[in-house]
């Protein structure tokens, strides 16, 4: 312990940072080591770096509006004839590599449901219409779909955070797993906070406040869970990655894995189009000739009003935080040797501390920094990356706010408008609004189909049709 102390101690002196140790007196033998473990797992060079180019220096990611911008490239969604035979190419590949066994699953998880007024992990919060189906179980269910109709287990990795690793795992358990048999969990890491001096803050005497390192983090976990290593030999190459909010999300879509293969893609982005230029997701830019996201926090409001003459917006590709990944590329990302670490993003928030007594103080404005690593800032390192259009009511309606845009509510008229929408297109006589939603709900598993061409050929299948009505359900 003595030597532990002393070596920690150095360290953090070196680098200015030994008031972490101030309560060091009032301490128990057992805070003191847990201090001392917890102090020594901190990267306090990468920590150093962050502070003088992100508080010292100001160095943040803001986008200059006369940065040299530019609308990124995009596949666009079908519109005649020959996209058309674009999109079907594609799909047929992606079919080849679902039915080859070669795509792994990885979903960003570490978030809690505190913003939806929900204790728990985020992807255990009941989002289905009729069934009230956890966004895990939806997720689940999509997967099973594929290992079913390609004949191939699929591997899911799960990136939880330290606050909810434990109890995302005993969600899983106490449902076996949804019927999946290839589920692992990978941990993501943790960045220490700081005031707005750079100094590390304490979140209690002996305890330091500590962070989940953001999704970027996925790319280092993967790699120190062994998640890597434990597809070597079985021909994986392929890696779906996806949020855990968006139940709507095609979590495995031979169109997308087919456009990431038929251009030898090391990072494939999806994208649908911005709603209005205030709308909170990034863009995809081209910034000096490479592929990039900018965050709407950072992206100058003079550039995101910019209209073309037809009068759309310029900056229309909205990030909604979906990709796929060569999985080699992948694990050099979370190689700390392989020299691409993806830059720090700072945010101001308010963090439980301490005060000069050593009592816990909840501050009423933001005290403090939080430090988090972005993954779309990989295509920075990516040689070959493409972003695919997306049919925003097809892919994407996000859980984020409790209330209002992207709530629960907003997120279950969504699901049904798009189950509605299938049934519409097989035939069915379902009533509509203006706005394509029944006067009730409905649900479809996806254990039935998880998209529009798969629920219309099983549809039409079906011997029996049910009849629809308030609270049907398609499973």
């Amino acid at each position: 312990m003595e030597k532990l102390r002393r070596e920690v101690f150095e360290k953090f002196e070196r680098y200015h940072q030994e008031q972490v140790f101030r309560f060091w007196d009032e301490l128990g033998e057992e805070e003191r080591l847990n201090l001392c473990r917890q102090a020594e797992r901190i990267d306090l060079i990468r920590l150093s770096e962050m502070i003088d180019a992100l508080i010292e220096k100001g160095k943040g990611h803001f986008v200059r509006a006369d940065s040299p911008l530019m609308p990124a490239n995009y596949i666009g969604l079908p519109y005649d004839e020959t996209s058309r035979y674009r999109w079907e190419d594609a799909y047929n590949l992606g079919e080849q590599v679902l039915g080859d066994g070669r795509v792994a699953v990885l979903t960003a998880a570490g978030g809690q449901g505190t913003r939806l007024g929900f204790e728990g992990p985020k992807g255990t919060f009941a989002v289905t219409p009729v069934k009230g189906k956890s966004l895990f179980q939806v997720f689940a269910e999509k997967i099973r779909f594929a290992e079913k109709r390609y004949g191939h287990p699929i591997h899911w990795f799960i990136m939880t955070s330290d606050r909810n690793h434990n109890e995302t795992i005993e969600f899983f358990g106490k449902n076996d797993s949804f019927g999946l048999t290839n589920v692992h969990f990978m941990r993501q890491g943790q960045l220490a906070a700081v005031d707005m001096k750079g100094r590390i803050m304490l979140e209690d005497r002996g305890r330091i406040a500590m962070h989940p390192d953001g999704h970027g983090g996925a790319f280092r976990a993967f790699v120190a869970s062994g998640a890597g290593a434990m597809l070597d030999g079985q021909g994986v190459d392929v890696i779906s990655y996806f949020h855990v909010d968006n139940p709507l999300v095609c979590a495995i879509d031979p169109y997308f894995i087919g456009f990431h293969e038929k251009n030898n893609a090391q990072m494939s982005s999806r994208m649908v189009l911005k709603q209005y230029p205030e709308e909170k997701m990034g863009v995809f830019c081209s910034l000096y000739g490479r592929t990039a996201v900018v965050e709407y926090t950072d992206f100058p409001m003079e550039r995101a009003i910019e209209r073309d003459r037809s009068g759309t917006l310029r900056f229309k590709a909205g990030n909604i935080g979906v990709h796929i990944f060569n999985s080699n590329f992948f694990r050099l990302l979370g190689t700390e040797m392989s020299g691409r670490q993806l830059p720090l993003h700072a945010a101001k928030k308010r963090i439980p501390t301490v005060d000069t007594d050593g009592k816990i103080v909840d501050p009423a404005a933001p005290n403090g920094i939080k430090f988090e690593a972005f993954i779309f800032d990989a295509l920075q390192f990516a040689e070959r990356s493409i972003v695919v259009e997306g049919n925003r009511r097809e892919i994407f309606s996000p859980i984020k706010n409790s209330v209002g845009l992207d709530s629960p509510e907003t997120c279950r008229q969504d699901q049904v408008r798009l189950f509605s929408k299938w049934l519409v297109e097989a035939g069915s006589d379902i009533p509509i609004d203006a706005t394509g939603r029944p006067p009730f709900n409905i649900e479809v598993s996806p254990l039935f189909a998880d998209n529009g061409r798969d629920f219309l050929m099983k549809w039409n299948f079906l011997e029996s049709r049910p009849a629809i009505a308030s609270g049907s359900y398609i499973g």
